[in-house]
């Protein structure tokens, strides 16, 4: 029944080795990175709300060009001024339409109106403000966007190094395994020439099978690293990474706190300082008075649309000045300078986190690199000790305890040097993030909306 179990195990590995293989990308972290960039869906929803913006700067502008009007009007009345009015515009205007009773009592008269009219603003300030900011509001979106592509970068490293640490596992458990056979081979040989006792091999074929568990655990976890390494990316299908290591640069401490001040976020919450300044300028534009010109042409008729028995045009030009609107002016202006004053806020204490969030990945780097040294100095400690104790099991000096506890202490040892690993990638592309440096580090600056 053991064997059985065994070669089931064995089929089942051999299957995810294989057949899975056949369903996965395999990318450079670069050319990962790149097809994230252009397909993660975050980072595309990003670029819509991009593309919005620049809509409203074309909204903002389109207040600069003239407004042109077409209408077709119909009216049936009897009303005295609107009938004497209709029947001026329609040029039937006649001495009949004179007589007293006809004035007071006049019949039912039609009229259909064409009339296309235009305005043009010649002096709006609200208008100019309006277009400045929906320019530094772009620029807004443009720094937030960059943000999320950094985002997105470092999802991407968190998902590299879990592969790369998956990968890692397998190894590992593919030596633990590797080594449980060599442990079993010398157990049945002692047994075989009367040397050892059967519970040795008993415990020598259960440790062998925990260990073929083990790596079927390893191959799963390094399955679904790849497949949610596709899913960043945007795509519906595996991916392994061919890179085996993670091509980040170790900096001195000062090179990531001056670039951390011009992280896109803060580069985004900047412009919108400004904007809220601008915002002041917005609400006093209210004061000034608003100059334009219009003009229309116009067409009467009593008998079908479109109609032209009297046309007509006029030319206009106009100031309009709100004198007084009940003091709504100076509350709005007030109220935008409270909300730049709470916008400086926000920005002045986001670059004080900022600067603490790098000192704290930059100090959780060193304890990581700290961690592996020793992790790694464990590991030869460990891989020397199960020497030893194989060794003095083969020649009858310690018991198969003592070897698989050993074998125990190494695994244990290869996992906690995989995962002091795996914190030391994470603390450095973590450094890389904070300090707002991920799209230099892998020169994607060009690839910038």
């Amino acid at each position: 029944m053991f064997f059985v179990r065994l070669l089931y195990l064995s089929l089942l590995i051999l299957f995810l080795n294989t057949n899975l293989d056949a369903f996965e990308r395999k990318l450079k972290l670069n050319e990962a990175i790149e097809i994230a960039l252009k397909g993660n869906h975050e980072i595309r929803a990003f670029k819509n709300a991009l593309l919005s913006a620049k809509e409203d700067l074309s909204i903002s502008k389109s207040h600069l060009f003239p407004k042109l009007i077409f209408e077709e009007r119909f009216m049936r009345t009897n009303n005295p001024t609107y009938s004497f009015m209709a029947k001026l515009n329609q040029s039937r205007f006649s001495e009949s339409d004179f007589h007293v009773p006809s004035l007071n009592n006049p019949k039912a008269t039609n009229d259909f109106q064409s009339s296309i009219y235009f305005e043009q603003p010649v002096f709006v300030k609200k208008i100019y403000v309006g277009i400045d900011m929906s320019k530094t509001e772009l620029d807004s979106k443009r720094s937030s966007i960059n943000r999320k592509k950094e985002e997105i970068i470092l999802k991407i490293l968190h998902a590299f190094s879990a592969l790369s640490i998956s990968k890692e596992y397998v190894s590992a458990s593919q030596k633990s395994i590797d080594e449980a056979k060599e442990h079993l081979r010398i157990a049945e040989l002692r047994y075989k020439n009367n040397l050892g006792l059967t519970s040795d091999v008993l415990r020598a074929q259960t440790a062998l099978k925990e260990a073929e568990q083990n790596h079927l655990k390893s191959l799963k976890n390094l399955n679904v690293s790849k497949r949610a390494l596709g899913v960043l990316l945007g795509l519906n299908e595996s991916v392994d990474i061919l890179d085996d290591h993670l091509p980040l640069r170790l900096h001195p401490y000062d090179y990531y706190d001056k670039q951390s001040i011009n992280r896109a976020d803060i580069s985004a919450l900047k412009l919108k300082v400004e904007n809220a300044k601008k915002n002041i300028t917005l609400s006093e534009t209210d004061y000034y008075p608003i100059i334009g010109v219009g003009g229309g042409y116009q067409l009467n008729d009593h008998r079908m649309p479109f109609g032209s028995e009297g046309t007509s045009w006029q030319v206009t030009a106009f100031l309009r000045w709100n004198i007084f609107d009940g003091t709504k002016r100076e509350h709005e202006r007030a109220k935008a300078k409270y909300l730049a004053q709470e916008t400086m806020e926000h920005f002045e204490a986001m670059k004080k986190a900022v600067s603490y969030k790098v000192f704290e990945a930059y100090q959780d780097y060193e304890s990581a690199k700290k961690a592996y040294e020793i992790a790694l100095s464990a590991l030869e400690s460990a891989e020397e000790g199960m020497r030893l104790v194989r060794v003095r099991y083969e020649n009858a000096l310690s018991p198969l305890v003592d070897l698989l506890s050993a074998q125990s202490s190494l695994d244990n040892a290869r996992a906690n040097l995989t995962a002091r690993k795996n914190d030391m990638n994470i603390s450095m592309a973590n450094l890389a993030y904070e300090s707002g440096i991920l799209l230099k580090e892998f020169n994607m600056q060009q690839m910038e909306e």
